[in-house]
């Protein structure tokens, strides 16, 4: 492997880890922090996808300028929607039940690929950047010389959501309540804490966080119906290798996952899901809780 292409194969593991960041570090959110288990989360990010797609194509045929950036709001927005009801229609009353969490979140996602499957149809869609974000810029030591603008822009997405999140959770008084019924939800009650709307809050957080992913995801390459398996099943992947409920450990996590996907792909292309599974063995049975999460008790 030459530098050039060495130096591409990083950048590009880069790039796929802050998509994979922005979608896990919502998962881990909803899962790690509120102990709720939503195997939906993948649904979340078609959702948010496709709620863009219903109102970027209109405007975009139209030729209004801004029409992504409005595709990425109606995303957000309909993915925390989606996310509140879910939380509050079903698994708010479930808190504690792991087992039946996980078989109504994935029956709900079932249906609701069924039904964006009948509205939007099968075929693959994809956002098209601003005209700011449209094409390439120079990078060095890559094999062309350029790189796209908007993989570059991912980059910057999840060091805002993350910056944006440890400002959350260490800086507010949301993010002491958050970190409070992590270790005790009991006690938080007890102090007079409305904990079902806090959860409600958090649930919403993390799903518009699915929406942005993908709305941001959509817009660097196609998707379609199967992309919300292929996101649960990774945002399962790095939280497990990061930490449950880490946000250093879930950014660790999508940067290993990234970097081990890509790297496998250029030198191994048949066998590279192995070195995704191969990494994630490594940690659980070196390290369960994952490289920076808590010590299991």
């Amino acid at each position: 492997m030459t530098l050039e292409m060495f130096a591409t194969v990083a950048l590009n593991g880069l790039t796929v880890a802050a998509l994979y960041f922005i979608v896990a570090i919502g998962f881990s959110l909803i899962f790690g922090l509120m102990r709720t288990v939503n195997m939906a989360h993948g649904t979340l990010f078609l959702v948010g996808a496709y709620a863009g797609v219903a109102v970027f194509y209109p405007l975009y045929d139209q030729g209004f300028s801004y029409a992504w950036i409005v595709a990425l709001a109606a995303g957000i927005a309909g993915a925390a929607v989606f996310g509140v009801l879910l939380q509050v229609t079903l698994l708010g009353w479930m808190q504690g039940q792991e087992l039946r969490q996980t078989l109504v979140t994935i029956g709900i996602s079932i249906i609701a690929a069924d039904q964006l499957l009948a509205i939007f149809g099968g075929n693959s869609q994809q956002f098209f950047p601003p005209d700011a974000l449209f094409g390439s810029v120079s990078v060095p030591l890559v094999q062309t010389g350029h790189y796209s603008t908007f993989r570059l822009f991912q980059i910057a997405v999840a060091a805002a959501v993350g910056v944006g999140l440890w400002l959350i959770l260490h800086k507010t008084k949301l993010g002491i309540i958050v970190r409070a019924g992590v270790d005790d939800r009991a006690m938080l009650s007890a102090c007079g804490v409305n904990v079902a709307l806090v959860s409600v809050l958090v649930f919403a957080i993390g799903a518009a966080l699915a929406g942005l992913a993908g709305v941001v995801g959509g817009t660097a390459q196609p998707f379609g119906q199967e992309k919300d398996v292929q996101f649960l099943l990774t945002s399962l992947v790095v939280v497990i290798v990061g930490g449950m409920g880490s946000l250093p450990g879930t950014a660790l996590g999508a940067l290993l996952v990234g970097m081990a996907e890509q790297f496998g792909q250029s030198l191994f292309p048949t066998y590279s899901v192995m070195f995704t599974l191969l990494l994630m063995v490594i940690v659980l049975a070196i390290r369960p809780q994952g490289l920076l999460g808590k010590r299991l008790t």
